[in-house]
């Protein structure tokens, strides 16, 4: 989702700049429409963004159980459906897929005959650096792929058209300064702040490992923490239990939107999931890392972690052996002031701050592109 939505930034600043010199042509990007899954964050975000939404059926049907797997048929035709008459309504010129359930009915009604309308360009992102099933199903449809890193090229075959752009950032992470993000989140300037997240919807065993290591912790260090909207409840029972110094050094939180960069600013560590995000986030901020890739998930977490952790930016701590590992991880990283430096550097060397630009540079040229 943040991708799409740095990217949609991107082209809407495109249009202003165009809207302010009278001697460039019309912009080509002359209506958005956001197509997603039905329920969740998704939708108000991006009508927060000021983008049209539509919401679709859609379900995986990779590694899903045989009770399951009829069902997630049956969505993923009605998916196909809602699609088809989203598309006729609509009528794009370029289509721009980041993964994702939904991408692959709005795909395939693409490519269906008796659309009514040309068939639009499209250019598919890959976030992770091995796609999943879904993405790799998409890049035989695509126009054009563009991708985080080039360690990508190894599972797709050699697509010809793979583009290597980074991961696309939102702008406003950036726009805070140490002293506004400090004040933002209520933290000192010492001592070294750690920032624990999991995803949008948090990660259990992580929650449950720092808070078990809580008090060891938080005599060294302060700690900002997003555990996700189904831990929350457990949070206030956590801080009954924290003397009143160590609370003040607690600062926990069920999800941050605008304030995400404000905790990215003042990090010190991060402590976190390995998902795509981390691919660009991190970098951009060059903030060393202790990765747990999610167990559960196929490999994908784990080869970011491991790409992240070859390049010296981050070490992988595996989530079975978080309870016992996470304490004298994270203090040896925090006490060892030059290595965390060895790691900001490694890890600020893989930034691409401009991958949103790129992306969009790539969707105007697409859709000055011929259509059949």
């Amino acid at each position: 989702m943040y991708p799409a939505l740095a990217v949609l930034e991107a082209l809407k600043n495109d249009d202003r700049r165009q809207t302010m010199d009278e001697r460039q042509p019309l912009s080509v990007v002359s209506g958005l429409l956001w197509v997603g899954g039905i329920g969740g964050m998704e939708e108000q975000l991006v009508k927060q963004a000021g983008v049209p939404f539509e919401a679709i059926p859609a379900a995986g049907v990779h590694g899903v159980g045989a009770r399951a797997l009829p069902g997630n048929i049956g969505q993923l035709w009605l998916g196909l459906m809602k699609a088809r008459r989203v598309l006729r309504s609509f009528r794009p010129d370029v289509l721009l897929f980041t993964g994702g359930f939904v991408a692959v009915p709005v795909a395939l009604a693409a490519r269906l005959p008796g659309r009514g309308f040309p068939r639009p360009r499209s250019l598919l992102y890959i976030p992770d650096i091995e796609p999943g099933l879904a993405l790799k199903s998409l890049a035989r449809f695509a126009d054009r792929i563009a991708v985080t890193t080039r360690d990508t090229r190894a599972y797709l075959g050699g697509h010809s058209s793979m583009i290597v752009t980074g991961y696309p950032t939102r702008s406003g992470l950036r726009a805070w300064n140490k002293e506004q993000a400090l004040a933002a989140l209520g933290l000192s300037a010492k001592p070294p702040i750690l920032f624990v997240f999991g995803g949008s919807k948090g990660a259990r065993s992580i929650n449950q490992a720092l808070w078990a290591a809580l008090p060891e912790l938080l005599s060294e260090l302060q700690i900002v923490h997003i555990t996700g909207q189904l831990d929350w409840p457990e949070v206030e029972k956590v801080r009954a239990q924290l003397s009143e110094e160590f609370a003040e050094r607690y600062h926990p939180y069920p999800f941050l939107h605008q304030e995400m960069g404000a905790a990215f600013t003042v990090a010190d560590l991060a402590l976190c999931r390995a998902g795509a995000s981390t691919l660009g986030e991190l970098p951009l901020f060059g903030l060393p890392a202790v990765l747990v890739p999610y167990p559960h998930a196929w490999r994908y977490q784990q080869v970011n972690a491991q790409y992240l952790a070859d390049h010296g930016a981050a070490v992988i701590l595996e989530d079975a052996e978080l309870s016992r590992q996470l304490l004298p991880v994270v203090r040896d990283l925090i006490g060892n002031i030059h290595k965390r430096e060895q790691m900001h550097s490694a890890m600020r060397a893989l930034a691409q701050p401009d991958a949103a630009a790129k992306i969009a540079e790539h969707l105007h040229s697409l859709s000055a592109e011929p259509r059949r």
